[in-house]
């Protein structure tokens, strides 16, 4: 994870994508709005309250902190070479980035994005099930089991906190949270 007294460098969007429907993958666009507590325009997950499926069935008015999908393109290169093909948009995610270790953030951690947009980040994605429909056996790539426990690298989840539009190039500026450091939770 990192420290406050590391400097980051800024990373960059290498893709975005939205999906109206409960779709596995989503579709690339040119740009997302982001807004505001709600999450990106035009996409099932926007919303208060969770959107997640299962989740919204057994806590329909949990508040939703999987507004924002992310997911650092470098993980496709480590797929290739364990025999998947993915790419941008692929996995479900709302923003492909490059040149950020996402998994290496901090809980609150905040990424600007863009002109104005900012996401807190809330968590790490757990692999489901639906991985494997994708790519039978992805699920286990995605799970790392190191010496301190399980890890997973299906990206990150974080929540609007200032409005405005993402595109392909824009840079991401990470501003680490004040105090304690805390990993980001795995988010079932």
């Amino acid at each position: 994870m990192s420290t406050p007294d590391e400097p980051l460098r800024p990373g960059m969007v290498l893709s975005v994508a939205r999906s109206r429907s409960h779709s596995f993958s989503k579709d690339a666009q040119l740009s997302i709005q982001l807004t505001k507590d709600q999450g990106i325009e035009g996409d099932v997950h926007a919303g208060p309250t969770i959107r997640h499926r299962y989740l919204a069935r057994q806590r329909p008015n949990m508040p939703n902190n999987r507004q924002v999908h992310l997911l650092q393109s470098e993980l496709f290169q480590a797929l290739r070479s364990e025999g998947f093909e993915v790419g941008a948009g692929d996995m479900g995610e709302n923003i492909t980035t490059r040149g950020i270790d996402l998994l290496s953030l901090p809980l609150a951690c905040l990424l600007h994005i863009g002109p104005c947009a900012v996401i807190e980040l809330t968590g790490v994605r757990t692999p489901c099930g639906a991985i494997d429909k994708f790519k039978k056996g992805l699920k286990r790539t995605m799970i790392v089991r190191t010496p301190s426990g399980v890890g997973f690298r299906a990206g990150v989840f974080g929540v609007v906190r200032t409005s405005g539009d993402v595109s392909r190039g824009d840079v991401i500026h990470v501003e680490l949270p004040h105090g304690v450091l805390s990993p980001l939770p795995a988010l079932a």
